[in-house]
């Protein structure tokens, strides 16, 4: 095998870029709005110019990057793409390797507070024989990873990388879990890797079953109610999808360049996706969010990011009919999700080992409900120690 490395790594973003930051908020240039509309036509004026002022005025991002800085940062070569990744080794007798992905318009800041969880259980009253090795990368194209630069960089290259990825640090078995995009490269890791994989853990749907073999067994009536709100969703709350999917390019030389769109582009999102009722905050502070925005905007990745969904778009992977997942699988039903299947359509594709609804939380399941995500990946992953 060919000599491969990972040096540590620490986030220290040049003072200059912070001050070019500041310059810009500063000059920002604001839309009007219709009258009375709130949120109706996207992210509001009123509650971007509140969430601009603090950014200027009060959030502090060397706080958040010594937060950060706490985890075992490492950067590495895989397949001659530049990875960023944590690595929090477990404090139990036997811990189990655990590789964390993260989706869009996420980064590793998602996992900051399950990863000291996951990885030292007896620290907060859980059991040390539940202590995971964890491993959460930056995707390639999104935060501290290089930008992607190559046609066709999906899915399946992804998921592929970090199969190899796992090898080069020495595990030969390990569990995924992920949402959003996380959980697709999890699932897809399933198909195309199985001897590598212990388990998958996913909370949102990542591979849809074949037409074919959506006639038989029969729609159930909560499959049937399940399409018709997965319907609703591409017609009113996929629009990002089709721009993200068709015209990354165009959308990115604002994204990139006006910390503002940057912000309203996400806030609408983190707003939309979480179990907030309407009330964004009541989920995620200022600070959280602002934490998760910065990190596209120092690293310039918001381009690269969005080419994922051009990617999929025109080189998607899809199940062929009779195919399906036969990793053992759990999946954690958040009530807020973008998207609710029910059991049933799950087992239509996976190897459902541990189904369980979750009392609340939305998209963003590892920052909203930290300790019940911990709790399910903890009983789903004791089968395999």
């Amino acid at each position: 095998m060919p000599s491969w490395s990972a040096v540590p790594f620490a986030m220290n973003v040049p003072d200059a870029v912070l001050a070019d930051l500041r310059e810009r908020l500063e000059r920002a240039r604001w839309p009007g709005e219709v009258p009375g509309s709130g949120w109706e036509y996207g992210s509001n004026l009123e509650y971007m110019r509140e969430l601009v002022d603090y950014w200027r005025t009060g959030y502090d991002w060397r706080a958040h990057e010594r937060e950060l800085n706490r985890f075992r940062h490492y950067r590495t070569t895989v397949d001659g793409v530049g990875l960023h990744f944590i690595h929090e080794r477990g404090a139990g007798p036997k811990p189990l390797p655990l590789l964390l992905l993260h989706g869009w318009p996420g980064s590793v800041y998602e996992f900051a507070s399950v990863i000291p969880m996951l990885a030292d259980p007896a620290r907060f009253g859980g059991d040390p024989a539940d202590a995971f090795d964890v491993i959460a990368p930056s995707l390639p194209g999104y935060g501290f990873s290089d930008p992607t630069r190559e046609r066709g960089f999906g899915i399946q290259r992804m998921g592929d990388l970090f199969a190899r990825f796992m090898d080069l640090l020495g595990y030969a078995r390990f569990v995924a879990q992920g949402g959003d995009w996380g959980a697709v490269i999890s699932s897809y890791m399933g198909y195309a890797h199985p001897d590598r994989l212990l388990g998958i853990h996913l909370n949102m749907l990542g591979v849809a079953p074949h037409p074919e073999d959506r006639v038989n067994p029969p729609l159930s009536p909560a499959e049937q109610a399940f399409l018709k709100e997965a319907e609703e969703f591409q017609r009113d709350g996929a629009g990002y999808q089709w721009i993200q999917g068709t015209q990354p390019q165009t959308l990115a030389y604002g994204l990139n360049d006006s910390p503002v769109g940057l912000a309203a582009w996400l806030v609408e999102k983190f707003r939309a996706w979480t179990d907030c009722d309407g009330e964004v905050e009541r989920r995620f502070s200022k600070d959280r969010m602002l934490t998760l925005i910065m990190i596209y905007w120092v690293t310039e990745t918001i381009n690269s990011s969005m080419r994922l969904y051009y990617e999929v778009r025109h080189h998607p992977w899809r199940l062929k009919k009779g195919e399906r997942i036969r990793v053992p699988t759990g999946f954690a039903a958040f009530p807020k999700e973008i998207v609710r299947p029910p059991r049933e359509w799950a087992e239509r594709v996976y190897k459902v080992n541990r189904w369980t609804a979750m009392p609340a939380g939305g998209h963003f399941a590892a920052m909203e409900e930290p300790e019940a995500l911990v709790r399910e990946i903890r009983a789903f992953a004791r089968e395999f120690r």
